[in-house]
C-alpha cells in the first residue's frame, strides 16, 4: 500500500478556461489537504507541462475555445508512455460523459459541482493511480532482479565450461533420447578421431573396437539413469596399442523432475593406465 500523504502530496492540473472553476476547484482541494495544485486556462499547455513533470490526476474541462477536452485527451495518449492516462474530465454535456471515457479517460464530474462527489472521486482517481505506479515499479524491480539472476547464471555457466575445459579433454551433453547436443573442448585433435568415433562413444553403437563388456556398463548407467563418475573403458587401435578414456556423467531433470538428458566430461587417459601396468 501507500502512506495517505503519497495521496495528498500528488501533483495535481486543473485545466479548465474559466478561471471562476479553477478558484473554486483549488480552494476544495487545499481545504481537503492536497498541496501541490497547479492550472491552466490555455488547454495547449497541457501536453508540454504533462511531459516535462508529469502529473499524478488532471482535472479537464471539455469544453475550451482553440483545443476542446477530446483533443487533449487524443495529443496526451500520443505522448503518454506509462500506458496509464490520469485524467479526470469535466463536463455539463451528458452526452459527452461516455465519449471522455472511449477517448481515455479514467472518470468524470458533472456541472454544476458537487464538491463531496468531486473530491471523492479525486481521492479514488489518486488511490489507483499510485497502486498503478508501485505496480509498475515494482515489475521493473523484479525484471531487473530476472536480468541479473539471468547474468549470474550465464557467468557461472561460462565459469563451470571453462573449468570443465581445463580440467577435462571434451565435455559433453545428450538429451533424454540420448542424441548428442554439443560436445565441446579439442576432443577430436587430442584424442585422434572422427567425429563420429565420438559420438558412438556414448551411443548404443558399440562398433568393433570398444571394449563390449565396459560399453555395455555404461550404457546400463546410461539407460538406468543413475550418475558414473570416473568410468573406465577402453578400444583397439589400428596399431594394435590400446586407449583408455574415462568419462564422468550425471542425468539432468528440469523443475517437473522430468528426465531431459545426461551432461558430463571425459579424458584420454592412456598415458595414466600405460605407467600404472608397467
Amino acid at each position: 500500500m501507500f502512506d495517505v500523504t503519497e495521496v495528498f502530496n500528488a501533483r495535481i492540473l486543473i485545466v479548465d478556461d474559466q478561471d471562476v472553476n479553477i478558484k473554486l476547484l483549488k480552494k476544495m482541494l487545499h481545504n481537503a489537504g492536497y498541496q501541490n495544485v497547479t492550472s491552466t486556462q490555455n488547454p495547449r499547455d497541457v501536453c508540454p507541462m504533462h511531459l516535462a513533470n508529469p502529473f499524478d490526476l488532471i482535472l479537464l474541462d471539455l469544453q475550451m475555445p482553440h483545443m476542446d477536452g477530446f483533443e487533449v485527451l487524443e495529443a496526451l495518449k500520443k505522448n503518454e508512455t506509462s500506458g496509464y492516462l490520469p485524467v479526470l474530465v469535466i463536463t455539463a454535456q451528458p452526452g459527452h460523459k461516455l465519449r471522455a471515457l472511449q477517448s481515455g479517460a479514467k472518470d468524470f464530474v458533472s456541472k454544476p459541482f458537487d464538491l463531496v462527489e468531486v473530491e471523492t472521486r479525486i481521492r479514488n482517481m489518486l488511490e489507483v493511480r499510485l497502486l498503478y505506479q508501485k505496480l509498475g515499479n515494482h515489475n521493473k524491480i523484479l525484471e531487473q532482479a530476472v536480468q541479473e539472476r539471468t547474468a549470474e547464471l550465464l557467468a557461472s555457466e561460462a565459469r563451470f565450461k571453462s573449468f570443465t575445459e581445463l580440467s577435462t579433454d571434451w565435455y559433453w551433453e545428450q538429451d533424454e533420447h540420448g542424441k548428442f547436443t554439443k560436445i565441446s573442448g579439442p576432443v577430436f585433435e587430442m584424442l585422434g578421431v572422427e567425429v563420429d568415433d565420438i559420438l558412438n562413444i556414448l551411443s548404443t553403437d558399440v562398433g568393433e573396437r570398444w571394449n563390449a563388456t565396459e560399453r555395455a556398463q555404461l550404457s546400463a548407467n546410461l539407460s538406468a539413469r543413475r550418475p558414473f563418475i570416473d568410468f573406465v573403458y577402453s578400444r583397439s587401435n589400428d596399431d594394435g596399442t590400446t586407449q583408455y578414456l574415462q568419462v564422468s556423467g550425471e542425468p539432468i531433470f528440469d523443475s517437473s523432475s522430468r528426465f531431459i538428458g545426461y551432461r558430463g566430461v571425459g579424458s584420454d587417459i592412456t598415458e595414466r593406465m600405460r605407467k600404472t601396468q608397467k
